[in-house]
């Protein structure tokens, strides 16, 4: 499992001119699946998510986590996030989970980080998505289990 994460001022997803999913401050995940990925994965990552301390104190350091300001994830599916160009110029999607699978454990990961308590909006899974963010930092973390 691989997760782009950024943190947000604001985020919004839009799917055929619909809002899908918007918060303000927060994360803004791209999340991506691969073959092994498992309960096992999506319980640490989201561990992970919700105690990482990269937002500032009153002292300006990253020391709060995102529940410590009330901060959103807006989750965004992304199997591109396991592109393989290293043949080539056309990336090879080979690595990323099959659709069927990655949606079944995208839809279950969002719900054990809304488990810590944190509002969790979505995109949705397999459409044309149009991503608005304000990158605050900017701070962008690459994580992986």
């Amino acid at each position: 499992m691989r997760v782009v994460l950024q943190r947000v001022t604001k985020a919004k997803c839009t799917v055929d001119d619909r809002v899908t999913g918007e918060i303000g401050t927060g994360y803004m995940a791209l999340v991506g699946f691969t073959f092994g990925d498992n309960e096992e994965t999506l319980a640490k990552m989201a561990k992970k998510i919700a105690n990482l301390r990269v937002f500032t104190d009153a002292e300006g350091k990253m020391n709060l986590n995102i529940g410590a300001v009330g901060g959103a994830v807006l989750s965004i599916p992304q199997f591109t996030l396991y592109a393989d160009t290293s043949g080539g110029n056309r990336p090879s999607f080979t690595a990323s989970l099959n659709p069927v699978e990655a949606e079944k454990l995208y839809h279950r990961f969002n719900a054990v980080l809304a488990g810590y308590g944190l509002k969790v909006e979505t995109g949705v899974f397999g459409a044309h998505m149009d991503i608005e963010l304000l990158n605050s930092g900017p701070v962008t973390i690459i994580l992986e289990f």
